[in-house]
């Protein structure tokens, strides 16, 4: 899978992540789709795993099966709760539930008592306890304070929505990132199913394949990863055949601005 660097350190992570929103929330029950959708990812050279205390046993999940998978990732997860001490007492948490001792990347989710707990997160990044830290918002109204953030230039990633149907982000946000020099992780890269709706029945177009695409999956993935100020895609999933088909789209050509302006278009949006 290619790779894209960090901006503010150079390190490369692998252009397709997992989300886990909804799909690893599946407690002590059938944990075997998922096994194989963490093998396959790391199988194609995925790193990336995304997940939040929000998510119910999501993180024990991610921590059960990437211990037993015996590779290693880079883990991300969230804070989501009000209060100093408390968000203390639920990153130390998280760190249980994802057995690691170190996090690679720990996020203000949708800026819950951002104020409060950036300072936490400065302090634990300096002690080594996580490597990373960031914000991020699910909704477009709250991009404001997302730009606000990032323009301060305290935060190493910001986490946002970004589809080819939902392009609010191109306006301000995505260039605040570029001009900071700070990743973008992308949520919601399907609209949650939306984008699929839409072409539903659509043959690929010809111009898929100058993309190296093949799959209609493939090609939404690739029109995020068009733009430079992208780092990484989230896409979810617990079946192993849309893994693979998502994490398809992390190698070979990708869009440029106009067939990009031009896949809107054809879409209608």
């Amino acid at each position: 899978m290619d790779t894209r660097p960090i901006p503010r350190t150079g390190e490369r992570i692998p252009v397709i992540g997992l989300g886990t929103w909804q799909t690893f929330d599946v407690g002590d029950g059938d944990r075997e789709p998922l096994r194989e959708v963490l093998r396959g990812y790391a199988g194609a050279g995925g790193r990336v795993i995304d997940s939040s205390p929000m998510y119910g046993t999501s993180e024990e999940v991610v921590g059960d099966l990437v211990s037993e998978l015996g590779t290693k990732m880079f883990l991300a997860t969230k804070v989501w709760t009000s209060g100093k001490a408390q968000g203390i007492a639920e990153m130390h948490r998280s760190l249980q539930r994802m057995r690691v001792e170190t996090m690679d990347l720990m996020q203000v989710h949708n800026l819950l008592d951002v104020d409060t707990h950036l300072p936490t997160l400065r302090e634990w990044k300096a002690a080594g306890t996580i490597r990373y830290l960031g914000i991020t918002h699910y909704q477009l109204g709250a991009f404001d304070d997302l730009e606000r953030i990032v323009r301060e230039g305290s935060v190493d990633f910001v986490q946002l929505p970004y589809s080819v149907g939902v392009r609010a982000a191109e306006r301000r946000l995505l260039p605040a990132a570029a001009d900071t020099g700070t990743a973008v992780l992308v949520m919601r890269p399907f609209e949650e199913g939306a984008l699929f709706r839409l072409v539903r029945g659509k043959p690929l177009p010809t111009w898929a394949a100058d993309i190296d695409c093949t799959s209609w999956a493939q090609v939404f993935l690739k029109w995020i990863l068009g733009h430079p100020a992208v780092t990484c895609p989230i896409p979810a999933t617990s079946d192993p055949a849309h893994l693979a088909d998502n994490v398809a789209a992390g190698r070979g050509r990708l869009p440029d601005e106009a067939l990009r302006k031009r896949i809107v278009s054809e879409l209608g949006l």
